[in-house]
């Protein structure tokens, strides 16, 4: 390994622990609130169990290459825990650990019947085969397969990973068990238990939650000016929503830089052209940073890529009065708390980016019964879940007078706080 990767190695574990800790900081402000015992704390800041395993591929060029792979599983008291896998070069034991507390979090706010997992492996997707991503995913099921199951631990997409992984992740499981188990994983293709509506379903559960807040701010949807940092499943599905809703996007970015129009992007157009990873900005020539894209001037912002990307170094200089956060942990405690004194509307990660999750619930429901909804029936669900959470988290958002964040967090963790007291382990 040669210095500089040494060193962004070192940079990213440094970034991930800051993400836990901070997660920490803000469950320990939401336990206090809602007047739990500190052993409640004590229970509430660690996953239950993490696991970390070593997953051998055997490579296409015949030598075989060793990747290690992550399963947190942070609260099961409420019921089996549920949360993505992401295939990810950056992925680290404290970021899965850290997302699965929001997965917790993510399941009470929205009432679901799950406690927060999370997966990861350490790997670069994009410079696989297909062979070697398949012989990786069917490697990870099974490592984790022991505490992991339909009634235990149920997987989905996220980070690089999609409706192909999940159904070579399900094949497998489903080998090693010797019976059919679709309810094992989510995110899956129709064809093989999949739920109508689950691909665009975090984007959805997004543009619920800005419908609902321009509402609070007084703005018309139809003459807003839009900026979404990110271009992957949730930022170019949002995309689309905004534009065919009447709203300008004026702003786009993936992780090669962004782009800027004042009168509006031709989204359909960039959609046409976007790679499989979410990449498009390569076939223009004059692009902006992702720095320079954040503190555009926009009434609504959102952050949809990587997290720690709203910081105490740039917050004052963000000009959107709403900020959405469809990605994980963008915008960090100093600069939530410098927003929120600018009069900021930040709809945090956990409740904003809920409909993923919550639509994935439909689909384990529909595995479990046998029986599928159309996706107007989906599309209604999701509906009726994310507006009552919205409306939920800001009325006691401004009921203790604090912000939506910790409000969404007094939510959350409230669900496995009260069954973890209720089975007697606190």
């Amino acid at each position: 390994m040669s210095v500089q990767e040494m060193e962004k190695l070192q940079q990213q574990e440094k970034e991930s622990l800051n993400l836990f800790l901070s997660t920490q900081t803000v469950i320990e402000k939401a336990v206090k609130k809602m007047g739990y015992s500190d052993a409640m704390f004590e229970l509430l800041k660690e996953p239950l169990r993490m696991l970390k395993v070593r997953i051998p591929v055997k490579m296409d060029d015949g030598s075989t290459k060793v990747f290690t792979g992550f399963r947190s599983q942070h609260n099961d008291a409420a019921g089996p825990t549920k949360g993505g896998v992401r295939f990810h070069p950056s992925v680290t034991e404290e970021e899965v650990k850290a997302l699965s507390i929001w997965m917790t979090l993510k399941c009470g706010i929205a009432n679901l019947p799950y406690g927060g997992g999370k997966g990861g492996i350490i790997c670069d997707p994009r410079n696989m085969s297909f062979g070697e991503l398949e012989r990786l995913s069917r490697g990870y099921v099974r490592a984790v397969s022991q505490i992991v199951g339909p009634t235990k631990d149920i997987p989905a997409p996220d980070v690089y990973t999609n409706s192909q992984i999940m159904a070579w992740m399900m094949d497998e499981y489903s080998s090693l068990r010797e019976f059919d188990s679709p309810g094992f994983i989510t995110g899956k293709p129709i064809v093989l238990g999949g739920s109508q509506g689950r691909e665009t379903a975090t984007a959805r559960g997004v543009t619920i939650c800005i419908e609902e807040a321009v509402k609070k701010k007084g703005i018309a949807l139809t003459d807003a000016r839009i900026v979404i940092q990110g271009f992957g499943n949730a930022g170019s599905f949002l995309a689309k929503f905004m534009h065919d809703a009447g709203a300008k996007v004026i702003g786009i970015s993936d992780v090669y830089g962004g782009l800027y129009d004042p009168n509006g992007l031709d989204i359909d157009y960039l959609l046409d052209r976007r790679d499989s990873f979410g990449t498009v900005s390569q076939l223009f020539n004059h692009t902006i940073s992702n720095e320079e894209l954040l503190e555009l001037d926009c009434d609504i912002l959102v952050p949809a890529a990587i997290s720690n990307q709203i910081t105490e170094k740039n917050a004052h200089q963000i000009k959107a009065s709403i900020v959405v956060e469809a990605a994980n942990g963008p915008t960090t405690i100093e600069a939530t708390e410098i927003l929120a004194d600018r009069g900021v509307l930040l709809v945090p990660d956990i409740l904003a980016s809920a409909g993923g999750v919550t639509v994935s619930y439909f689909e384990w429901v529909q595995n479990n019964q046998g029986y599928y909804w159309s996706e107007e029936e989906v599309q209604t669900k999701l509906r009726k879940v994310m507006v009552d959470s919205f409306e939920t988290i800001y009325a006691l958002s401004q009921t203790h007078r604090v912000d939506m964040r910790l409000a969404a967090y007094m939510v959350g963790i409230r669900k496995a706080a009260e069954a973890s007291h209720f089975r007697g382990w606190v």
